[in-house]
């Protein structure tokens, strides 16, 4: 009998602490060191791409840190979230990139019909990111199916600005991707890339601006909102570019987040000139994006640098390959992009790390002026070697913010 009362009394005892075993669980990816630092979790690809590489002094230096502990850094930044595996802009993708040690996480911000800021990369990128097309909200698209063609999906265009935010709250989130040429809905949906996953798509939760905000809070990041150019002529039933610039800090405002953890940025000049004159705060950290496509840009880009810096601009964010060139010996040095925005005492910002699939299957289009030095994957820590030691960036915008966060632990970036 004194036998089941103790078997009875330790199973209420455990099944009063299960709760508490449950919570310690759910809270894992905050667990801080004695400094304050969030742990995190980085899975196997940075190790992956460490034992790629050739062998150099680099890699032995990765390789001797290789048992961590690995912390969030701000060196690191979610694009899109985690976007080589989670459906983009999602809460998922942005959980993930936490998770895997983004210190700063992105939200790209658009507008619906009814003028709520969301999250999305492109206003006009439904079709191609969330599962709009497989929907009653199909028919309300900028530019529907054309059933009478025989790739009725060529042109269609579904955008925010069509839609209200209540509609597009009922809309889930996938992989980028669309088969343009498709002839059905399901050819032209399941088109997602190889070097990416549906592992994880199909539920993706789609975030409004406000949402993001509080989610970022919950998650310790610091946020990087993007302004993106809209795809419809403004001011849009009266909603002005300005007022799309100021309402997207004002949401920050209200949330009480600080200045101090908010890097707004824009590739339209105008819209950092406006936070620079009308919210000095926040525009102290406007991030001026490059808009270069080609090497024939940089030139001009280079000249205006100096310009920049006297308006005011403080950190410039180009992509990749503008920031570096190969010597007569094929090695990866520092571009006169590079050289000319440390002298002007800009600060950069790049983008994009792991984005455009495997470097061995020709992937890398942000490597273009590099592609002669790039031997294999592992080549992705080489590039973001030089970047962060002969560049000095503040950090980079990457896919799968794991690499990076790696490299950043092992150098002691911040």
């Amino acid at each position: 009998m004194s036998l089941c009362k103790n078997v009875l009394a330790i199973a209420a005892v455990l099944a009063a602490l299960l709760p508490l075993v449950t919570i310690a669980h759910q809270d894992d990816d905050h667990r801080h060191d004695r400094h304050g630092r969030r742990n995190v979790q980085l899975g196997p690809r940075p190790f992956f791409l460490v034992e790629d590489m050739e062998n150099s002094e680099l890699k032995s230096a990765l390789q001797e840190c290789s048992k961590g502990p690995f912390y969030r850094t701000d060196f690191s930044i979610g694009h899109r979230g985690a976007a080589l595996q989670f459906p983009e802009h999602t809460q998922q993708s942005y959980e993930a990139a936490a998770r895997l040690g983004a210190g700063i996480v992105e939200c790209d911000v658009t507008f619906t019909k009814d003028k709520e800021l969301v999250c999305r990369h492109s206003q006009c990128d439904l079709e191609t990111t969330t599962n709009i097309l497989d929907t009653n909200l199909a028919k309300k698209c900028s530019v529907q199916a054309d059933f009478s063609s025989a790739t009725p999906y060529k042109n269609v265009k579904c955008c925010t600005s069509d839609i209200t935010l209540a509609e597009f709250k009922t809309l889930k989130g996938k992989m980028d991707a669309g088969n343009r040429n498709a002839k059905t809905l399901a050819e032209f949906m399941n088109a997602t890339p190889g070097f990416r996953t549906d592992l994880y798509a199909g539920n993706g939760v789609l975030m409004t601006h406000k949402e993001s905000i509080e989610l970022f809070k919950k998650l310790g990041v610091k946020m990087t909102p993007e302004l993106k150019a809209p795809d419809v002529e403004m001011p849009f039933n009266g909603f002005t570019q300005q007022a799309y610039a100021q309402k997207m800090l004002n949401e920050y405002k209200m949330a009480g987040v600080k200045a101090k953890n908010v890097y707004p940025q824009s590739f339209n000049l105008e819209d950092v000139r406006y936070w620079l004159a009308n919210e000095p705060e926040f525009g102290s950290q406007a991030v001026f994006l490059e808009d270069l496509n080609v090497p024939e840009d940089s030139p001009a880009a280079l000249a205006r640098l100096p310009l920049l810096a006297a308006e005011g601009v403080k950190i410039v964010a180009p992509p990749m390959w503008v920031l570096v060139t190969l010597d007569a010996n094929h090695k990866i040095i520092p571009s006169d992009y590079a050289k000319a925005a440390k002298a002007a005492g800009l600060d950069i910002i790049t983008w994009t790390l792991e984005r455009s699939g495997l470097l061995k299957d020709g992937g890398g289009y942000y490597y273009q002026s590099v592609t002669d030095a790039v031997k294999t994957d592992g080549d992705t820590l080489v590039m973001l070697d030089v970047l962060a030691q002969d560049v000095g960036i503040l950090g980079i915008f990457s896919d799968w913010p794991a690499t990076v966060t790696y490299y950043a632990n092992c150098m002691n970036l911040k």
